[in-house]
């Protein structure tokens, strides 16, 4: 894995998980409790001993070059790194990221620098557990240009994706984005053939691409060489080059998760909850993932009751109920509170007692969830004030809302609390 430099793309605005995104790049979203999208393939990477790690990414970059380098900046990887590479204009290249493939096609002249055989392109928004030694042995042992992992679907997702079809020896021949009707059937393939077993491959017909690539050195800057005008490797680089190289398909048979929009963010992190097995779990040892060491104190219950869910490291839960939600770092509620179904991001600092009363006696409200709130299917972005007697509960079922004014949003049905937002004393939401 030494011949493997990784790309890992951290998206463009984030407009999906938008307000979420709204101070900060889309890797850089916490996650479960502790860690941060950017985690994943990052961790991913160092299970596989790939250890040399670029990260793309063009928007509020600031949280996510600060978290990169608390994290991983000591690591002491013998020859190892991770380093962010955020858009800049230039003579050579006055506009900023344009796609996934512009992306890659802007730092070209760094990335061949490293005396490398492949180069493995990653996607910093999905949630997943990968060995990309496996993948990587396969792009190798079938002598392929460029292999996609791909994911076995079934009928009734397969419209939501970018489908290819394969020959019975893997080789990807054909492409299709979000078919529908004949179009459809006529994307059907015989999964057996990239190791799935009978009844599964019945079950799911289809092959949809994870956004997960392995090119040859040579091949990528080719491509990217030649074609200019190509800016997204899904859409354009990869349909175009299955005439003219060894385009191959790698199946991916374990949980993976594109969690780009607000209803797929919050419903990945709540399933973390799920007992006894959730599709994702992070007691792994075997695969750890990593994040930012933060030496935070125990988390301090006092007489609360918490009921299938994740706490971080250092809250404090004073008497009160939380059923089926992820608790952030630092988080604080207060007596009284119910806490259901939602998924709270905790804070960055905490608010010593000398600062919470003279927060109460300005008539301020203290950081994190006053006495008797509720919070029902809801996101809580960090360092939020929810006050006392609040109710979040969606209480006329909306499902689309733009209250930034207010310090929420609602998306799909689900309330989001703005990072930084105040939500006064008795509000119902």
């Amino acid at each position: 894995m030494k011949r493997v430099l990784a790309i890992i793309l951290g998206g463009g605005a984030g407009t999906r998980l938008y307000p979420l995104t709204k101070l900060r790049a889309k890797p850089a979203v916490p996650l479960g409790a502790k860690y941060r999208l950017i985690d994943i393939p990052i961790s991913n990477c160092i299970n596989s001993e790939i250890q040399r790690i670029y990260v793309l990414t063009q928007f509020n970059s600031a949280s996510l070059n600060r978290h990169i380098t608390r994290t991983y900046g000591m690591a002491g990887f013998s020859q190892g790194f991770v380093e962010v590479l955020a858009a800049q204009q230039t003579t050579d290249s006055p506009s900023w990221f344009e796609g996934t493939a512009d992306a890659v096609r802007k730092y070209l002249w760094l990335f061949a620098e490293w005396d490398v055989d492949e180069y493995l392109i990653l996607s910093g928004d999905h949630l997943y557990r990968m060995n990309y030694v496996d993948f990587i042995h396969r792009h190798r042992e079938t002598e392929a240009d460029i292999t996609l992992s791909v994911i076995p679907v079934d009928e009734r997702r397969a419209s939501d994706y970018g489908l290819m079809k394969i020959d019975k020896n893997g080789r990807v021949v054909s492409f299709s984005e979000k078919p529908r009707g004949d179009a459809l059937n006529a994307m059907q393939v015989d999964t057996t053939v990239l190791g799935l077993a009978a009844d599964k491959a019945k079950e799911s017909p289809y092959i949809a691409s994870m956004g997960i690539y392995v090119f040859d050195k040579r091949v990528l800057h080719e491509l990217l060489s030649q074609a200019p005008e190509r800016t997204d490797f899904g859409r354009e680089i990869l349909p175009a080059s299955a005439r003219d190289f060894n385009v191959q398909a790698y199946l991916f048979k374990d949980y993976w998760e594109d969690i780009g929009t607000i209803e797929a963010f919050y419903n990945a992190n709540l399933a973390l909850t799920y007992q006894p097995d959730p599709p994702f779990s992070f007691y792994d040892e075997k695969a750890p993932i990593y994040t930012r060491s933060r030496y935070l104190p125990p988390t301090k219950l006092l007489d609360s009751r918490v009921i299938e869910s994740m706490v971080g490291e250092g809250c404090i839960l004073k008497e009160c109920t939380v059923k089926r939600s992820v608790i952030g770092i630092r988080s604080r509620i207060e007596t009284g509170c119910v806490i259901d179904n939602a998924l709270l991001m905790g804070s960055d600092y905490y608010e010593s007692p000398v600062e919470r009363s003279k927060s109460v006696e300005s008539g301020m409200v203290p950081l994190g969830v006053g006495a008797n709130t509720t919070i029902l299917k809801a996101i809580v972005d960090k360092n939020a004030r929810i006050g006392r007697n609040v109710r979040i509960v969606n209480k006329d079922r909306v499902e689309e809302a733009n209250r930034e004014d207010l310090g929420f949003v609602i998306r799909s049905g689900i309330v989001v609390i703005i990072k930084n937002a105040t939500i006064p004393d008795g509000t119902v939401i």
